[in-house]
């Protein structure tokens, strides 16, 4: 007789979501940009909106966006100890907040569509555009289960010295609706957090240069950040969705951490970015940390909240 643990790391689960992902995955009616080599990953170069109208509801376990932030407004930065411009491209120009809102709140709905009843989402933002996800959470009847903040070690400098400089971002994390039972893996945030309870502020740096080695993405997370999302509130060949996806690290942690991942973005320089880093892991594709898999394997499935 399986334990919870034991069953959801079997052969047997692993076959029944590769089939759920199989039979997502046909619903699509785009071809993929491109399809990992072991066909766990799909990019689609579209419009996420026109991707998730055919996805069938209630069958993502995990979406992790990172939406346009609209911060491109003539302003300017620092990167690399240079003044540089922060306009990232028109996708991030704003129309204005009741454009920025509307929008907000037609992908979340989407989103909330298609994740399974105990499934979750994870969206990160600025303060240009995360109170608003909020709120449109709030609005469609989400269940906010934590607020994150992400603590940028060594972030830039700010230049007008009119301001605190700005060294976080917030990543909402949210269930499907206020009945949803999400998975959370308490033990194994534990035991990566030297056996004391993970708090809601993390500190972990910026995209390490291996990471950036084909070019970056304006807005590319580290690969540490979306590990952490993926291993605390997914198991082993879940279905996982990036509606933004840009250079896809949503998708080569998935890939890294063996979940089967869906990528949507309407940009082909960005696709295009995001398929050379998959060659690269697809050549050596490195395991889980064998401490890190000992614990997803003996853990007891932690209870619902």
């Amino acid at each position: 007789m399986y334990t919870l643990s034991q069953y959801a790391s079997s052969s047997y689960f692993n076959s029944i979501m590769k089939q759920k992902y199989t039979k997502i995955i046909s619903n699509i009616p785009d071809k993929p940009f491109y399809v990992t080599n072991d066909g766990s990953g799909a990019l689609y170069k579209a419009d996420c909106l026109d991707i998730l109208r055919s996805i069938p509801d209630s069958s993502v376990d995990m979406i992790f966006a990172d939406p346009p932030y609209f911060l491109s407004n003539g302003g300017m930065s620092c990167h690399a100890g240079k003044r540089v411009s922060v306009n990232k491209g028109a996708w991030d120009k704003s129309k204005g907040i009741d454009e920025t809102h509307r929008f907000n709140l037609e992908w979340l709905k989407s989103c909330q569509e298609v994740l399974t009843e105990n499934g979750t989402i994870w969206v990160s933002g600025t303060a240009h555009v995360i109170f608003s996800i909020g709120f449109a959470m709030q609005q469609l009847g989400f269940k906010i289960l934590n607020d994150i903040s992400w603590f940028k070690i060594n972030p830039p400098p700010n230049l007008s010295c009119r301001y605190f400089t700005h060294a976080t971002e917030t990543v909402i994390w949210a269930a499907k609706n206020k009945k949803s039972k999400h998975y959370f893996n308490y033990p194994l945030m534990k035991k990566m957090n030297n056996n004391k309870q993970m708090k809601s502020l993390w500190s972990i740096t910026a995209p390490k240069p291996d990471e950036k080695i084909f070019g970056k993405h304006p807005t590319q997370k580290p690969l540490a950040l979306l590990e952490r999302i993926i291993l605390a509130s997914t198991k082993k060949s879940d279905v996982l969705l990036d509606p933004f996806t840009g250079s896809s690290t949503t998708g080569i942690a998935a890939y890294r951490l063996h979940r089967n991942f869906i990528g949507v973005d309407n940009n082909k320089d960005y696709l295009d970015l995001s398929v050379k880093r998959y060659k690269v892991v697809e050549k050596n594709r490195p395991s889980v940390k064998e401490e890190i898999k000992q614990v997803e394997e003996q853990s007891e499935q932690p209870a619902a909240v």
